[in-house]
């Protein structure tokens, strides 16, 4: 086969997609340089702004799926949501100074917390994400997905303050409900039981109340499971089912220590 076929093979089955694969670029840029704006000392703000505004209004050609006019207003209710979105954030990053003893200041967790950018990058995407900018969300989630190791849908509704530790391999589902003064650790699904399309505008994923405790690789799953209040899940535990308030869930396992003779 030669190259001119080849080329002309690609063409046609790639002729019914409309993908500007470009977008994810732009956003990754509009992502970092929202982060900067809301979080360096340095940054001016009216600039940072502008040129946000920019950014995004270009993204919208492609992302937004309305009359450009819809999608300029859309900017401003954006603006709008960022000095609330900037509060809850320090909330979090007050959160994870108190409860790690491994945090040495409150810049360290700005500048060095894989968990506290996944969790900026969700706040700032779930604000998309509620004003029907599905695909500009998705993209930097995914963003941040790729940076962190940590995968949350923009979907997701998270109160403030939020602590995830370590960051690496967490999911959290799109109809998830993480409730205030909730600690997560690395490699925790918060997911969904086996579902179909036709789910798709139901509860999936599950519900933690306030004041719970989940440690690495717990895998919770189900839009009708709730982990009551003041719990505890314990490592590698497995749960579909709802948990009442004050539990502790544990994997139990049984260690058997053989002594070798010396002979």
């Amino acid at each position: 086969m030669t190259k001119d076929l080849i080329i002309q093979n690609i063409d046609a089955l790639k002729s019914h997609l409309s993908i500007n694969y470009g977008i994810k670029t732009k956003i990754e840029n509009f992502t970092e340089k929202l982060f900067y704006t809301l979080f360096d000392s340095n940054a001016s703000l009216t600039e940072s702004v502008d040129e946000l505004e920019k950014i995004f209004k270009d993204i919208s050609k492609v992302a937004c799926k309305k009359p450009q006019s819809d999608c300029d207003t859309i900017w401003i209710s954006f603006l709008q949501k960022l000095p609330t979105v900037l509060e809850k954030l320090n909330q979090d990053a007050a959160y994870i100074l108190e409860n790690d003893p491994a945090s040495n200041s409150i810049e360290e967790v700005y500048l060095a917390y894989p968990g506290f950018y996944a969790i900026a990058i969700y706040r700032l995407s779930h604000e998309l994400y509620c004003l029907d900018l599905m695909l500009f969300s998705r993209l930097m989630s995914e963003y941040a997905h790729k940076i962190t190791g940590t995968d949350i849908n923009a979907g997701a509704q998270i109160d403030s303050p939020f602590f995830i530790d370590h960051a690496t391999g967490i999911v959290i589902g799109e109809t998830s409900v993480i409730k205030k003064y909730v600690k997560i650790y690395q490699g925790v699904t918060l997911g969904a039981l086996s579902v179909s399309k036709d789910m798709k505008n139901a509860k999936r994923h599950p519900t933690v109340e306030e004041n719970v405790c989940i440690y690495a690789n717990a895998t919770i799953l189900g839009g009708e499971t709730i982990i009551g209040q003041n719990s505890i899940v314990g490592g590698n535990a497995w749960v579909t089912k709802s948990i009442p308030a004050r539990s502790i869930v544990l994997n139990t396992t049984t260690t058997e220590v053989k002594v070798k003779e010396i002979k």
